[in-house]
This record gives structure tokens, C-alpha cells and sequence, in this order.
């Protein structure tokens, strides 16, 4: 699954700094390593690791997962995605695979052409599923199919399990990644990177989108009593590149560089004891911006050193001037 690893990561270098202030974030990229590089839905000892995240079941992957989970006492998980993808393999390979050797006939079966989520049927959170529909339509198209996985669509893209207390053949649970943690919001990812419509590329940016739609859905009711202290942006949420791009451009100038700096660096050139020298310019304007240092002339490497800075925040007139 190969968006499941890949978007996460995708995730962390794009993203998830936006959120750190607000929520705690953990992610395990690859669980499965082995599988990873071998591109295997099994383990190396034909184990389904997304079936052994319970008591008595479990298996290398999960077991190391659950252990480092619970060393970190979290009270209580809001949100818990667990990222994956069905691909032809699961036809040509995996179920073929897991019929022979569990000694069964092989049924063929359909995989949906498009995104789509696994929920809970005992706590559905429907408006939490639908969020992130929404949020992947816009990098991806939604699985058409109304039966997925022998289930009938609740929503578009939606199907649900009683994945928390209630599995395929009985009261066991079902061990899936996803109910791990309990979260009051949680529910599997599933993207399908052999679809003509997609790439490997469309669907780690869907794996990004379903995180962020997922978190700011989480963070909404966080933020809604939040007075509105600043004329740009949501109260409670990060600035979007958008928003940033707002404020730089509502930003006017008050004051002239060359003329309270520049120009009084300029006329430090004609002094004996002095060297202005360049160290660099802003990449925003070069021209504009120059950087410059004055150091005494008589620089020796034996002397003591003194270093005075100002202006490291633009706005200290005082810093500049003095």
C-alpha cells in the first residue's frame, strides 16, 4: 500500500507543522516494512497484520505498535486514520494467495474504482466521513460502486463494519489498525492507484487531504467560541498559503530602508576606521534589500571580538538607529 506509506510521510513534510500548536500529532509511516519492500499484503510470516491489533493475535508489527501506544498514556485518542490502498495485486495475487493456503475455492471479486472509507456501524460519525469525502473529491474521484466489499454505500464512497465490537464470523473483534486506539473519530482509507483516473502522485495527495480534512473537521468544534482577534483567517486554525499571501501583500511600506540605512551606511564608507562590507540580500528583492555589516579596518584574529546586531525585528526603530 504504497499512498499509505508515501502520504504519510507527503503528510509530515507538508503539513503537519500547521497543526502542531493545536493537536498532537503521531504518525507510523510503515508498520509493515517487510510487506512494504516486498509489496505484500502479508508479513514474512503470513500473518495479516491488519487483522492482529488485539489481545492474543498479535504479530511482530502489531505488537511493537501497541506497546509503544500505550507507553505514551494518552487519556483519550480524538482521531485515529489508518491509510490504505486496494490494488489489482489483490486480484492477481493477495486473494488467490489467501485462498490457497487457507485450502479455500477462490471467489473473484470487485475492487471499487475510487476513493472510499470504511466507518463504524456501531458509531457511525457519519458527518466525519462525509468531511473527508469532501476533501478528496477535490484531489481524487469517490468509488461509484454502491456495494463495496459486500457492504451497500451509505453515502457515496461510505461503507461501514461493526468494526469495534463485532466481526465477520462472530463477537471477536476484528483486530483492524483502525480501532486501536478507541478514537471517538476513526476510519480506514481506501484508495485505488490502478484506476485510469489516478497515479501513485493523485493518491498520496488523497491521503494528505483525507488527514486534513479529518483534523480540521476534529478541530471545528475547538475553535467555533474563538472571537475574531485578526482580520485575516479562521480563529483556532492555521493560516492557508492563501491567507499568508494576504497578509504579505496587505503590507505597506512606512518607512524607507535606503534612506534610514542605506544611505547613512554610504556615507560610513569615506571613514578611516571603518569597512562596510555586503554579507548577502533578501532573496524577496535583492535590489531593495541588501545586507550589510561594518567592521573596524584593523581587524586583527588575537583581538577580542565584540558583535552588536539590530533589526533583527523590523520594527525596533531603536535597534536600527541606535
Amino acid at each position: 500500500e504504497t499512498s499509505g506509506v508515501q502520504g504519510a510521510l507527503l503528510f509530515l513534510e507538508t503539513q503537519a507543522a500547521k497543526y502542531t500548536a493545536q493537536v498532537n500529532i503521531l504518525v507510523a509511516p510503515c508498520i509493515s516494512p517487510w510487506a512494504y519492500e516486498h509489496i505484500e499484503r502479508w508479513n514474512a510470516d503470513l500473518k495479516d497484520p491488519n487483522r492482529s491489533f488485539k489481545k492474543g493475535n498479535e504479530t511482530e508489527e502489531s505488537a511493537a505498535l501497541i506497546s509503544y501506544i500505550d507507553s505514551l498514556n494518552v487519556k483519550e485518542w480524538a482521531c485515529h486514520l489508518d491509510l490504505h490502498e486496494t490494488t489489482d495485486s489483490d486480484k492477481t495475487e493477495f486473494r488467490p494467495a489467501k485462498a490457497a493456503e487457507g485450502g479455500w475455492t477462490y471467489k473473484d471479486g470487485i475492487i471499487p474504482d475510487g476513493f472510499y472509507l470504511v466507518g463504524d456501524s456501531e458509531d457511525p460519525q457519519l458527518d466525519f466521513l462525509q468531511a473527508i469525502i469532501d476533501g478528496v473529491e477535490k484531489v481524487t474521484h469517490i468509488a461509484p460502486e454502491k456495494v463495496i466489499c459486500g457492504e451497500s454505500v451509505v453515502k457515496e464512497g461510505i461503507i461501514l463494519f461493526p468494526t469495534k465490537s463485532l466481526g465477520l464470523c462472530g463477537s471477536l473483534s476484528l483486530g483492524l489498525c483502525r480501532g486501536i486506539t478507541g478514537g471517538t473519530y476513526a476510519t480506514t482509507t481506501e484508495v485505488y492507484p490502478d484506476s485510469p483516473k489516478a497515479t501513485g502522485e493523485i493518491c498520496n495527495e488523497a491521503q494528505v487531504a483525507a488527514i486534513v480534512a479529518a483534523l480540521d473537521f476534529v478541530l471545528g468544534p475547538q475553535t467555533e467560541d474563538i472571537p475574531r482577534f485578526y482580520p485575516i483567517g479562521t480563529p483556532g486554525k492555521p493560516w492557508s498559503d492563501d491567507e499568508r499571501n494576504q497578509w504579505k501583500e496587505s503590507r505597506k511600506y512606512h518607512r524607507s530602508y535606503k534612506e534610514e540605512v542605506l544611505d547613512k551606511l554610504d556615507k560610513l564608507k569615506s571613514n578611516d576606521a571603518l569597512e562596510v562590507v555586503q554579507y548577502g540580500a533578501l532573496s524577496h528583492n535583492p535590489g531593495r534589500y541588501p545586507l550589510f555589516a561594518v567592521k573596524s579596518k584593523q581587524w586583527k584574529d588575537e583581538r577580542s571580538t565584540l558583535l552588536v546586531t539590530g533589526g533583527v525585528h523590523g520594527y525596533e526603530t531603536s535597534g536600527v538607529q541606535g
